[in-house]
């Protein structure tokens, strides 16, 4: 299948605001999708409320727009009755870790076959501008017009604590890193995590005086590097971006039907 077999034509021109980085994040995944082949009846997104969370309007395979903070829950509903599914559930910072940092924690812990994209933009966008969880502090918003004082998740580390199985990071600016990173992650067998930095010029960029989409992505360029890079060992103060964590562990749906397969025997028996 081509690209435009995974997107809905009529949906478009997209809502998101010029230079926002979200419609990066739609390519990159769509990429992912074409290159590993997947048929689009297989294919679920769950999205919640935010500019994120329109993401699931623009695709054209079976997809649900919930609720502020639990697409996660949802999706794991729609893991468990159909485990055959592939299951993607793309929400913003404050979706996927104010109102949903439980529920992120929780998918994680369980290890359920889910791909969680985190489009970090480190604002509510959609809602006039509000810091989130991720702003970190120093930061200038709508509800913190004389900077955040509140420091920021990493979450890279808040996954890899949580227990998630895969772990990866990097920015609307890397493009095909993105599509590689995405490609692993809907592969693996477990909980992953896969955060993008996303630029929004419109509230984050314009109050911190950070430029245009232009400018905030030149600082995704000059702020990063890659793990085991000379540059980030050098400079070992730029974020890091790559796979953090690539591992095997017992998958919650295949787990839970072992208990159903020994209820079942003892029933029987």
């Amino acid at each position: 299948m081509a690209v435009k077999d995974y997107l809905r034509d009529r949906f478009f021109p997209h809502m998101w605001c010029p230079g926002c980085g979200h419609g990066t994040i739609l390519n990159a995944l769509i990429h992912a999708i074409e290159g590993l082949q997947l048929n689009k009846n297989e294919i679920v997104m769950v999205s919640g409320i935010g500019c994120s969370a329109r993401i699931s309007g623009y695709v054209d395979f079976h997809s649900l727009h919930t609720i502020h903070g639990r697409a996660l829950t949802f999706a794991t509903g729609v893991k468990l009755s159909k485990p055959n599914l592939k299951v993607l559930v793309p929400m913003g910072d404050g979706d996927a870790l104010a109102i949903g940092g439980n529920h992120f924690i929780h998918a994680a812990r369980r290890n359920i076959d889910i791909t969680a994209i985190v489009m970090n933009n480190r604002i509510y966008g959609m809602t006039g501008g509000q810091y989130s969880p991720l702003s970190g502090p120093g930061i200038k918003a709508t509800t913190a017009p004389y900077t955040t004082i509140d420091s920021s998740f990493d979450v890279v580390e808040l996954a890899k604590a949580a227990g998630a199985t895969f772990v990866a990071r990097s920015t609307a600016f890397h493009v095909k890193e993105c599509t590689e990173m995405l490609m692993k992650a809907i592969l693996h067998k477990g909980f992953s995590v896969v955060e993008i930095m996303s630029q929004c010029p419109t509230h984050f960029g314009r109050k911190n005086k950070e430029g245009d989409a232009a400018n905030m992505l030149g600082l995704y360029r000059d702020n990063t590097a890659k793990l085991g890079s000379k540059a980030l060992e050098e400079k070992p103060h730029l974020i890091p971006r790559g796979i953090f964590v690539e591992k095997e562990r017992p998958e919650y749906c295949e787990e839970y039907d072992k208990i159903i397969a020994y209820a079942m025997k003892e029933k029987i028996s």
